[in-house]
């Protein structure tokens, strides 16, 4: 079925991306899979295009092209090479950059933005921690006011931009007996005393993003980094999260559709018994079957998607399009694998690496469980 959610203006734009990708991403890949990072030029050069500061208005470096679609379209085409190339790009672009865009005081948007939008500036976002997971309410990261400073003290994990940031917004506790509502956001520079990053994390898949954990020892904030109301920090997180969602589901269908389309020309090349072994009965139905899959996962998608430009999405369609996305995603590539058969499992072949890629899908931005919590909620459950 032909997709309706873009127009000429988006596929222009999307030459653009597919051709920094086949100059940059792909043959870089070996490398940044090795160093466990993308090189800082990378992001340079993104940011040259243009692709860093598509939410940012013009007046501080960005593009302003209010029409998510642009987003979507960098999110599918960096997902086709590889969906650590996606995950580092989404958290500094699509998710950090709505924190600083319409949080932020005019003083901070000159600050911070112009560079934000260069890719001289990388950032992530401090969530997650060791103790915590999905239930962000009860982070234990504080921050304790010192005159007009803030002291925080605590840690996060599973950060993904984490080592190379030069920027982190962190989440901490300024008010313990508000609960989420005693919850703020910060601004952390690289340099900060006290600031300190661990080790890349060791994952079975996304090798090319680099993750990290931080860890912050008495490190001393000054006032113009709190970032938005003190106490409105939980809030703010839970109004932004659908549009992490979003991109979660644009990239998880566009790296599985991807990989099944070559899983499809493989099947046709690969030959058994005298014949290929796509033509095999039970792998052209299953293929139907994944195809099938991909085509209905993708029209809710881009529903979705079309929402969110106009203003439309609630908290609820992000979690389903997360959610159902990530399922089916994982559900493509573990076939794909199979129909790979022994090179399935070989490191060297795009399956292999995809599904890989993939399992985290299931877990990251609220997992498949948290997803159907909310969802279950919303049906009066």
């Amino acid at each position: 079925m032909r997709r309706t959610l873009y127009n000429e203006d988006h596929e222009t734009f999307r030459d653009t991306v597919r051709a920094f990708a086949e100059r940059t991403l792909i043959p870089g890949y070996p490398k940044f899979v090795e160093q466990r990072g993308v090189d800082r030029e990378v992001w340079l050069e993104a940011g040259k295009l243009g692709f860093l500061g598509l939410e940012v208005p013009e007046q501080y470096g960005g593009s302003g092209a209010e029409d998510f679609r642009f987003n979507a379209v960098v999110n599918e085409e960096f997902a086709k090479v590889s969906m650590g190339f996606a995950s580092c790009l989404g958290i500094h672009a699509d998710i950090v950059a709505p924190y600083l865009v319409h949080l932020t005081t005019e003083e901070q948007r000159q600050r911070w933005l112009p560079k934000f939008c260069t890719g001289e500036l990388w950032t992530a976002i401090g969530m997650t921690e060791p103790s915590g997971g999905s239930d962000l309410a009860a982070l234990r990261t504080t921050a304790v006011k010192d005159g007009t400073d803030w002291i925080i003290n605590g840690s996060k994990t599973f950060i993904t931009n984490g080592y190379s940031a030069d920027l982190v917004i962190v989440a901490a506790r300024t008010d313990p007996e508000k609960g989420a509502k005693g919850i703020s956001l910060f601004a952390v520079e690289a340099g900060m005393p006290g600031f300190e990053r661990g080790r890349k994390l060791d994952k079975i898949g996304q090798h090319e993003s680099d993750t990290a954990e931080l860890f912050f020892s008495d490190v001393r904030v000054p006032a113009e980094n709190l970032i938005g109301e003190e106490g409105m920090g939980f809030i703010s997180m839970m109004k932004l999260l659908p549009q992490e969602r979003i991109g979660a589901a644009i990239t998880n269908l566009a790296h599985a559709t991807q990989v099944l389309h070559e899983t499809l020309q493989y099947v046709k090349d690969r030959k058994a018994f005298g014949s290929s072994i796509g033509s095999f009965q039970h792998n052209k139905f299953l293929l139907a079957d994944l195809f099938t899959r991909i085509e209905v996962a993708q029209a809710y998608v881009d529903r979705c998607v079309e929402a969110h430009t106009e203003g439309e999405m609630t908290p609820i369609d992000a979690a389903k399009a997360k959610y159902w996305s990530a399922e089916v995603q994982n559900h493509v590539l573990d076939h794909c694998v199979q129909l790979h058969g022994g090179y399935g499992y070989m490191t060297e072949y795009r399956a292999a690496q995809a599904w890989t890629d993939a399992r985290v899908t299931r877990i990251w931005a609220g997992s498949s469980e948290i997803m159907k919590e909310l969802i279950g909620r919303d049906l009066g459950l």
